[in-house]
């Protein structure tokens, strides 16, 4: 089910107060996808300035944070907002500290593509990687498209991807293991391409949040903490509150 706007009000400022947070949202999402990209692209490709770039550019995303938090407490005071409209706000709230992690977790990931290329390890420890990062890449996409949309099937679809991060970072790791004991030299940048590795999965986790809040929002559900198939359930249902 989607829900693209919110229920008009009588207080066009109201309206154009939740519009608002709802907008810097997906500037805010979009920047922080761009950056994943980036770290993860200079990871693999040994590209500092990219890197570099990644780092010097980080401020601004806990910036949007703390703005788009403090509208939000701001329309809780003057508006006292109810049923959906605070089921918005709250989801609002969630998704930017999800966010702003995504973007801790692309900072850990350029600083280790600094590290990485210093010590010339070799490829091999970034093919899997890429390909799990180009994964979480697309759910966090996914989990931003819903939200504009406000589309709970599209979410749950999204949240549906995330075991499959799970499976490929536990396959990195048996991965990373072999690696290290063919080779002891390779102990130490191996470990920095697990911390990676660890980062793309925890990208995962917060994009199926970010999928949980959207069903929250549409559904008026609480899914967090339920396996996929009772968040089908909820999503599927034909009852409302």
């Amino acid at each position: 089910m989607s829900n693209n706007s919110v229920t008009p009000h009588i207080s066009k400022a109201f309206d154009k107060d939740l519009e608002n947070i709802r907008t810097r949202v997906l500037e805010m999402g979009g920047l922080v996808e761009q950056q994943l990209l980036n770290a993860l692209k200079s990871l693999v490709d040994s590209d500092l300035e990219l890197a570099e770039g990644v780092l010097e550019t980080e401020y601004r995303i806990n910036s949007m944070e703390v703005s788009i938090d403090e509208d939000c407490t701001k329309i809780l005071a003057r508006r006292q907002p109810a049923a959906g409209d605070l089921r918005l706000v709250l989801a609002v709230s969630k998704t930017i500290t999800d966010l702003e992690r995504v973007g801790d977790e692309a900072q850990k990931i350029a600083k280790m593509a600094i590290d990485l290329s210093q010590k010339q390890g070799p490829k091999s420890y970034y093919i899997g990687i890429n390909s799990m990062g180009n994964h979480v890449c697309k759910m966090l996409r996914g989990a931003l498209d819903a939200f504009a949309r406000m589309d709970s099937r599209a979410a749950l679809e999204v949240a549906g991807r995330e075991p499959e991060s799970d499976d490929q970072y536990a396959a990195l790791l048996r991965q990373m293991i072999t690696y290290m004991i063919e080779d002891p030299r390779s102990i130490t940048s191996v470990i920095d391409a697990i911390w990676c590795a660890r980062s793309l999965e925890r990208v995962g986790d917060h994009a199926r949040n970010i999928c949980e809040y959207v069903i929250y929002f549409v559904e008026g559900k609480d899914v967090r903490h339920i396996s996929l198939e009772e968040m089908a359930r909820e999503v599927n249902s034909d009852s409302k509150s």
